[in-house]
C-alpha cells in the first residue's frame, strides 16, 4: 500500500510517499501560502497513492487538503491516532501534530528515551521516555522568526541570510547578528536539553530535525543525529498503524 504523507507546516508543506518499508525517494515542498487545489494538482502530478496522512498545525490549509482528498481513505494526525506512542500529557489536545510526529518518528528510527529538537519557525523540543511516551516539552521562537523580527522592528538592522559566522565578535552589523543568532540559539539549546536531560531517568538520543537543523547542529556535540524527515518518518508510522 502507498500513502502520500503531508507535513503542512508553517512556513512550508511537504508532500513525499511512503509504504510499510519506508519512504520514497520523491519529495516536494510548497510554500503554505500557495496551497490551493490548483497547486496540489502540479504537485501531485503523476504520485499514484491508495491512502492519505495530514499532519497540519496550519487549520485554514488543513481544510483545504482535506477536501481535495475527500474521494480517498484520509486522516488527519492528531492526540487520538495511533502512532506506537503513549501520552503522558494533561491536555494531549493542546500538543500540536508536528510535535506528535516527532515523537513518533525519533521513536521509530532511534528508539527511546529521546529529545526531538524542531528548528523551524518555531524551536520545539519533546521529551519522549523510555516507554516511548510522550512526556511534553519546550517552544521557543524560531530562529527565523527571530532575526526577521528585529529586521522587522528595528529600523537600522537588516534582514539576514542564516550562516555559520566567521568569528564571535562581529565586524558588522551583519556578522553581529549573525552571531546573536547562530551562538546563541546553541547557546539556548544546550541549557534546554541540559535542564530536560536532567528530569529524565535515563540519557536519551538527541535527535534535530527542521529548516534550520544542520546549520545549528554542527556546532552541538549534544545533538546525536540530524534527521531532515524526522516528521514525515512519523507520519508515515502513523499511516501504516491507520490503514
Amino acid at each position: 500500500m502507498r500513502f502520500l504523507l503531508i507535513d503542512n507546516s508553517n512556513t512550508r508543506t511537504k508532500f513525499t510517499i511512503g509504504t510499510r518499508d519506508g519512504l520514497d525517494n520523491w519529495l516536494a515542498q510548497v510554500p503554505t501560502k500557495e496551497i490551493s487545489p490548483t497547486e496540489l494538482d502540479k504537485t501531485l502530478i503523476d504520485q499514484q497513492f491508495d491512502a492519505v496522512m495530514l499532519c497540519s498545525v496550519v487549520p485554514e490549509k488543513a481544510a483545504i487538503i482535506a477536501q481535495y482528498f475527500s474521494e480517498l481513505p484520509f486522516h488527519q494526525l492528531d492526540y487520538k491516532t495511533d502512532m506506537g506512542i503513549h501520552i503522558d500529557y494533561p491536555k494531549p489536545e493542546q500538543i500540536g501534530a508536528d510535535r506528535l510526529a516527532n515523537a513518533a518518528g525519533v521513536h521509530a528510527l532511534y528508539g527511546s528515551p529521546a529529545i526531538v529538537i524542531d528548528l523551524g519557525t518555531a524551536v520545539t523540543f519533546d521529551a519522549i521516555g523510555a516507554n516511548a511516551t510522550y512526556l511534553g516539552g519546550v517552544i521557543a521562537p524560531g530562529l527565523a522568526s527571530m532575526t526577521d523580527n528585529l529586521s522587522k522592528r528595528t529600523a537600522l538592522l537588516p534582514k539576514i541570510e542564516l550562516a555559520e559566522p566567521a568569528n564571535a565578535i562581529g565586524k558588522s552589523t551583519t556578522e553581529a547578528m549573525l552571531v546573536g543568532a547562530v551562538f546563541g540559539y546553541r547557546g539556548l539549546i544546550k541549557e534546554i536539553i541540559k535542564k530536560i536531560t536532567r528530569e529524565m531517568t535515563e540519557k536519551p538520543i538527541i535527535v534535530a530535525t527542521g529548516g534550520d537543523a544542520t546549520l545549528i547542529a554542527e556546532g552541538l556535540p549534544e545533538i546525536d543525529h540530524v534527521s531532515p524527515t524526522l516528521t514525515l518518518e512519523g507520519v508515515r508510522r502513523a499511516a501504516t498503524l491507520q490503514f
